[in-house]
Formats: structure tokens, C-alpha cells, sequence
């Protein structure tokens, strides 16, 4: 047998694992608006209008046929300096109470500023009996790694992202809410069955920990679990799946190495949890969903992922919990894409991070 044959019989078996469908044709694209400066959410209501943040501290309801913005007033005070602001908005599903409209933002504390969650009732273009629920503390003066994505569990939990802040050895500091996936009821109030509620050296709102920056989140549409992903140094972008108190491994295991170029710390190391799955090199993720609506069946069961620094959509296929399959849309575009939903009507929709950011409507072509 000729060394050409016997290559190709060893690599067969690899192929299966990127070849499981052909790759899609890219989707139409709809601009709705460019006029959105710098958005970081969006989320839809119940009469089919969309709600997007803006980080300098603006909150807008779009129609999402004309493009038509109101702003909404009665927003809490923000601290937009660098990564911060009004970052993540969430209505709560069809099957909770719909009245609440939850936000994330950068706000300041105690000499420095801390990733904040809070609700209001939307009455009209305005947030009523706005309340905060969660600190996330100590506060850091730091500008960067607020995390901050909001998603609801099947059984009504809220769960609330929290980046390091610059500073990786809080996200094994038990302590210490910066670096941790965080877990309430609706109204802010702590789950008794949060892993860490009897330990007098660990704070009880911690579900898990050792995240470095999660800026995605997404509630698994069979399974109903949430789902996240969190920036990596010089690689080592991750998904997880959290899980009642484990550790996620940042900083003593990742597949990211420093942006100098040393290592960090090893891939695996026993007794944390590994990552569903990584990007090495780094594509700077930011918002994801799942695609579970008649619409588009080619879509199905699918994961979407923004990307920020390689400017594109990711669509993961998968296979239970694994990755199967991923292609990259919209990269001759050169967008930031820092938010993607299912909406209504079936299609993706979508946001840029930019100045004159855009509103986008993504359909199958």
C-alpha cells in the first residue's frame, strides 16, 4: 500500500466530525436600523416590539417592522467607562410573569464599580418601581470583564453572568462574586438549593465558578438548562454548561495562554470541569441563543454565537452536548456582532457594536 493511501485511510476516520451536513447557503440580510450606538442586548416583548441597551445608558423600543425607536426612561445611573454601561436586557419567558423587565449594567460602589442587576415594570416608554436585586461584589475599580448576561432556567431561576474584572484569582475566590455564575428566583431572593448556602466563607448567590468573562448565555430549549460562553485570554474562548458548584478552572486550567505568549496554566486538570467546547484561536464571542422555531428547519437545534474580534455569526451544530459542525457567516462584512435572538416571526436577529450600529434581520436565503 502506498504511503498516499495510507495516510488517507488514517484520516478517514476524523472526517465525520466537521462533515455532517453540507454548509448552508448565508442568510438574507435585513438592516432595520444603523442608527444604535454601540448596542449590547436586545431582547423581544410580548407584543413583538424588541427592547435593545446601548452602553452609554439608553434603553429602546423598536418596532421591529419600521425600525420606529422610542427611548425608555426610568433606567439606573451607569458607569460607562471602557467595557462598561447598560449592558444586558431580558424579558422573562411567555410562561413566566411578563410584567418585569430585567437589566444588567455597570454601576458604581464603594470607591470602584461592580456588575449590578436589577427590574422595573414597563409602563408605557417608562421602568416603574425600578428596584436593584444583586450587587455583585466586592466592588473593583476596574473598566473591564463586567460579564453581565441574564437567562432563565426551566424552573423560573435567573441566572446572571459575572466576569473577573481584570483580575483572574477572584474567580476562585468562593468569596467573592467576580468570576462566577450567579443563580436567584425572580424577585433577587436565593435559592435554598444553591451549592454554597451553608458555607459561612462563600457567598450564597454562587452557583459555579472560575469563569473569566461570560458574555453569552442561552436556556437550552429541550433540556432547559443554561448554557454560556466566556471570552478566553489568547485563546481558550469556552461554552460550559454551569453546574451546581464546579469549578469552570479560570485561571488554573485553560487553553488560553497569556497575550504576551507564556502559558497560563495547563488544559485539564483533575477535579475541574472542562469546557463543552473551545476557540483557539480566540474569535471574542458575545451573545448566543439556540434556534427552536418552525420557521427555518435548517436552523433547528442549531447554536448561534457572535463573534466580536473575527466579526462574524458562528452556527454550531451539535449533537446533544457536542459540537459536531460550525461554519462563519457575515465575515465579508466586517461586523462586530455583539447580540443574536430567536425573534417571532422565526427570524435571527442580530446586533453590531459599532458606533452606528445596526439592527439586523437574518432569514434563510
Amino acid at each position: 500500500m502506498s504511503r498516499a493511501r495510507l495516510a488517507l485511510l488514517i484520516l478517514l476516520p476524523l472526517v465525520p466530525l466537521f462533515a455532517v451536513q453540507p454548509a448552508l447557503a448565508e442568510p438574507a440580510v435585513e438592516t432595520i436600523t444603523d442608527e444604535l450606538h454601540h448596542p449590547w442586548a436586545l431582547t423581544f416583548l410580548p407584543d413583538g416590539d424588541l427592547l435593545v441597551t446601548e452602553r452609554r445608558g439608553r434603553l429602546w423600543r423598536i418596532d421591529p417592522a419600521t425600525g420606529e425607536r422610542r427611548e425608555i426612561d426610568g433606567l439606573p445611573e451607569v458607569d460607562h467607562r471602557n467595557q462598561g454601561g447598560l449592558l444586558d436586557v431580558l424579558a422573562p419567558p411567555a410562561h413566566a410573569d411578563g410584567q418585569w423587565i430585567y437589566l444588567t449594567w455597570a454601576g458604581r460602589c464603594d470607591g470602584g464599580n461592580a456588575t449590578h442587576m436589577g427590574r422595573g415594570r414597563l409602563e408605557g416608554d417608562r421602568l416603574v418601581d425600578f428596584k436593584t436585586l444583586h450587587v455583585a461584589t466586592p466592588c473593583v475599580d476596574s473598566g473591564i470583564h463586567f460579564g453581565s448576561r441574564l437567562a432563565f432556567d426551566r424552573d423560573g431561576h435567573l441566572f446572571m453572568t459575572v466576569g473577573d474584572r481584570g483580575e483572574r484569582n477572584r474567580a476562585q475566590d468562593l468569596a467573592d462574586h467576580n468570576g462566577s455564575v450567579l443563580r436567584f428566583h425572580d424577585d433577587g431572593r436565593i435559592p435554598a438549593d444553591n451549592p454554597f448556602v451553608d458555607r459561612s466563607d462563600a457567598e450564597d448567590a454562587i452557583f459555579s465558578y472560575g469563569h473569566r468573562n461570560p458574555q453569552g448565555a442561552a436556556t437550552h430549549p429541550q433540556t432547559g438548562r443554561v448554557w454560556i460562553h466566556e471570552h478566553g485570554p489568547r485563546g481558550g474562548d469556552e461554552i460550559n454548561i454551569p453546574a451546581a458548584g464546579e469549578n469552570f478552572g479560570w485561571p488554573i486550567q485553560t487553553y488560553g495562554r497569556e497575550y504576551a505568549g507564556p502559558e497560563i496554566a495547563p488544559d485539564e486538570v483533575e477535579g475541574v470541569t472542562g469546557p463543552l467546547h473551545h476557540w483557539t484561536p480566540s474569535i471574542a464571542p458575545s451573545g448566543m441563543t439556540f434556534y427552536d422555531h418552525a420557521a427555518a428547519p435548517v436552523w433547528q437545534g442549531d447554536l448561534f454565537v457572535g463573534a466580536l474580534v473575527k466579526r462574524h455569526l458562528a452556527r454550531l451544530q451539535l449533537d446533544g452536548e457536542r459540537v459536531i459542525s460550525e461554519e462563519r457567516w457575515l465575515e465579508e462584512r466586517d461586523w462586530r456582532i455583539r447580540d443574536v435572538e430567536v425573534g417571532p416571526d422565526g427570524a435571527l436577529w442580530v446586533i453590531t457594536d459599532h458606533a452606528d450600529g445596526r439592527l439586523l434581520r437574518l432569514t434563510p436565503d
